[in-house]
């Protein structure tokens, strides 16, 4: 008898653990059922890249004076330039600049070191092709202007989940002037010049 009322107990509680188990699932999944999905409808919603994001490069023909800087620290040698020497002139013309895109790791070194800023990254990351040699861009196609989601009428811009404000999870019907979480680089550096000038007056006023 004290057997049966043991397994009676015992089917009776694993049934309850089973229901509880059952129950918060479900509560998990009726939760998820409420929200709107924030997965980004692609081509008619797009992400908003990120700060500094290292995109396709653009590239001013006027500005370059073929110095290949650019050249020397690419780690594999890949802008390409053509220059003639123009003796009245006595300095170089530039003929033909070159990147291959489907090669470019976009480290981003040719932006860093260029002296003129003759290159700058973008946005821009939709490079797909049917043919690799035509991601070879000349200067006149990086000399195009750069693509940006928040000015095209046809697309509606999204956040990143990290450049949320803090407590939102969903990218969509943000108010306008919401903020990220966290702090800017300026706000940053403003508190670091403020901890300075305590350091050194208190510092002063020791020396005193």
């Amino acid at each position: 008898m004290l057997k049966f009322l043991k397994q009676v107990t015992d089917y009776t509680k694993g049934a309850v653990d089973a229901a509880r188990f059952i129950g918060q699932g479900l509560s998990v999944t009726f939760d998820h059922m409420q929200r709107r999905p924030v997965t980004v409808q692609y081509p008619y919603e797009k992400l908003i890249p990120s700060e500094r994001y290292r995109g396709r490069i653009h590239f001013e023909f006027d500005k370059c004076i073929s110095c290949e800087v650019c050249v020397r620290v690419c780690p594999i040698n890949l802008p390409v330039v053509d220059w003639e020497f123009n003796k009245e002139a006595k300095k170089k013309k530039l003929k033909h600049y070159s990147i291959d895109f489907g090669v470019c790791i976009f480290c981003g070194n040719c932006v860093e070191y260029c002296p003129t800023n003759c290159l700058s990254m973008t946005e821009e990351y939709e490079l797909a092709a049917y043919d690799r040699h035509e991601l070879n861009y000349d200067n006149v196609a990086l000399g195009r202007l750069p693509y940006k989601v928040t000015q095209d009428p046809m697309v509606t811009p999204l956040r990143e989940l990290a450049y949320l404000p803090k407590g939102v999870m969903n990218p969509h019907d943000l108010p306008e002037g919401a903020r990220r979480a966290g702090k800017l680089p300026e706000e940053i550096l403003d508190e670091m010049k403020e901890t300075q000038d305590g350091e050194s007056e208190a510092a002063s006023a020791n020396a005193k």
